[in-house]
């Protein structure tokens, strides 16, 4: 079996996944690094393919969003003065281009790409089980801190002496 290899490091890769719109996606200049071309050359494949990348694997960035992406990541200083806006692309998105380009370094990528996806979602979801174990936890101790304040308060009571001596017990003279 070939062993595939990513043109970007596997680290790289994960730290390009960007959460936009509430999808988990990669920028055009991300894929095209990735997949060894230029981003214009992987744009002009998917406006040659334009009905294989609908709204839930593809849309555009609006220029709030393109301005706050390059504020916050410093490997797309390079598109601060672009005049286009860039394309974003969802796991499958990113899964159609390898077919669509259509090249070795290209279905190599892909895998490299889909690997990245999926190791993203197992490391939120193990963060969710985590905060989930944890809220549990926090209601199950919640009113132990007034139960033991109550068990103090008792063991005191019981180590103090008595305010005044009781009544005599038995024939008073």
């Amino acid at each position: 079996m070939a062993k595939t290899r990513a043109i970007v490091p596997t680290e790289q890769m994960d730290r390009r996944i960007l959460l936009l719109r509430g999808y988990r996606v990669m920028l055009d200049a991300d894929l095209a690094e990735v997949y060894g071309t230029t981003t214009k050359a992987l744009n002009q494949a998917v406006k040659r393919n334009r009905e294989r990348f609908p709204a839930e694997f593809m849309f555009q960035l609006n220029r709030r969003e393109k301005d706050e992406v390059v504020t916050n990541c410093d490997h797309l200083r390079r598109l601060k003065y672009s005049l286009n806006l860039p394309f974003a692309f969802t796991e499958y998105g990113a899964v159609m281009l390898a077919s669509v380009l259509n090249s070795p370094v290209a279905v190599q990528a892909s895998i490299a790409v889909v690997r990245a996806f999926i190791r993203l979602r197992e490391i939120l979801t193990t963060h969710k089980e985590l905060a989930r174990k944890l809220e549990q936890l926090e209601e199950r101790i919640e009113g132990h801190d007034e139960e033991i304040v109550a068990i103090f308060e008792a063991i005191r009571e019981l180590m103090a002496p008595p305010d005044k001596p009781g009544k005599r017990i038995g024939f008073h003279r």
